[in-house]
């Protein structure tokens, strides 16, 4: 009797829900599973909306202006770059040209050494009173105070010399850890430029094929070009590949239709310079370089006043102060232009309000009229 109590209070065995019972409560689990998830995230932040089209190319745009700023830092990096490298170069040399002037006075001196040592050197004194012939011994004498006279000289010498190498070794200390600085701000600057050149590749990637492609038209248009005719994404820097060919080949047609100014040149090497440019057309825009196949906007006014026999400097920033600063209402052909309140942009008048540049990564160089960006100043060459 007492079993039986006792099994009557055990609880019934729990089977598993199987068929629509189960499919039921899979049901109601999930139900709860989100409402208890929703309720969880309500306090979260909504995602924040795509950028529009618009958006996107603001971005873009400020990212090739910034990227041309970091160009001209770079450039101007490479310049004391290269002058700390020769620097350094040109000590070393002086340093071996010393070292082998040293070499031959301390074997001069160590002949000298040798043959005194040969002779055995006795005290003068002792050598007068044991010679036979005092006339005789007291004319050698008087060689040998010659011969001392001379050995001081080379030690002088010697010691001069090695004051000269320890100077010339300390400059070369000091070039070196500038050259060392030099290397660092233009890679800090070369990394810079591939960032921002790479984060436009990408907002440009997010766009339609629709959207880019109204991109480039109104890119152009603000530039001065036609239709766009290199991919951004193709161009490289000075020290890598080119843009796509077939595009810069489109953009060299494309911009060699445009009609030249016809002001004339104020004298016959600006009429070089222009001359040059206009045979630039449709060349690539490839940061750092300076021709002959590509150019950067500052490299193109280099080329162009190099071939009319004028070294220019090689920043937009140093090229603004190298001539005589003109008005925009005085303006010339050859002058060259200046965009930017950081002087970061260049380009060479032609006349008739145009100028011939290096716009941007993926447009060729092209004629464009000045006033389609911020003039900043202008400089007459020669």
């Amino acid at each position: 009797m007492a079993a039986h109590r006792k099994s009557a209070h055990r609880k019934p065995k729990q089977r598993p829900f199987t068929g629509p019972a189960a499919r039921t409560a899979a049901t109601l689990a999930l139900a709860g599973a989100a409402t208890a998830t929703s309720a969880t995230g309500a306090g979260a932040a909504p995602a924040e909306p795509a950028p529009t089209a618009a958006q996107v190319r603001a971005k873009v745009d400020r990212l090739y202006h910034d990227a041309e700023v970091a160009t001209e830092k770079y450039n101007g990096a490479k310049e004391k770059e290269t002058a700390a490298r020769k620097a350094v170069d040109t000590l070393a040399d002086e340093a071996a040209r010393r070292t082998d002037r040293l070499n031959t006075a301390r074997h001069a001196l160590g002949s000298m050494a040798t043959a005194q040592y040969r002779t055995g050197a006795l005290d003068p004194a002792v050598q007068l009173a044991l010679s036979s012939d005092p006339d005789s011994y007291l004319e050698r004498a008087a060689h040998l105070d010659r011969a001392g006279d001379r050995q001081a000289g080379l030690l002088g010498n010697i010691r001069r010399q090695l004051s000269g190498i320890a100077r010339v070794k300390a400059r070369a200390d000091q070039e070196t850890e500038a050259l060392a600085a030099r290397r660092a701000e233009l890679n800090e600057h070369r990394t810079a430029i591939r960032t921002k050149l790479a984060d436009a590749r990408t907002l440009l990637a997010t766009l339609t094929a629709a959207e880019r492609a109204a991109y480039e038209r109104s890119a152009d248009a603000a530039h001065g070009g036609g239709p766009a005719q290199a991919d951004p994404a193709t161009s490289q820097a000075a020290d890598g590949s080119a843009t796509h060919p077939d595009r810069a080949v489109a953009g060299a047609h494309a911009d060699r239709s445009a009609p030249r100014a016809s002001v004339a040149a104020p004298n016959s090497r600006a009429a070089r310079a222009v001359s040059f440019a206009h045979g630039a057309i449709g060349k690539p825009y490839v940061w750092g370089a300076t021709g002959p196949n590509a150019f950067d906007c500052s490299g193109l006014t280099q080329a162009a006043w190099k071939a009319a026999g004028v070294s220019l400097p090689r920043t937009t920033y140093t090229q603004i102060n190298a001539g005589q600063r003109v008005s925009r209402s005085e303006l010339a052909p050859g002058d060259l232009v200046f965009f930017y309140s950081g002087i970061s942009h260049v380009g060479l008048y032609i006349g008739g309000g145009q100028m011939i540049h290096a716009p941007r990564p993926g447009a060729p160089v092209r004629i464009a009229p000045i006033s389609q960006m911020p003039f900043a100043g202008a400089t007459r060459v020669a």
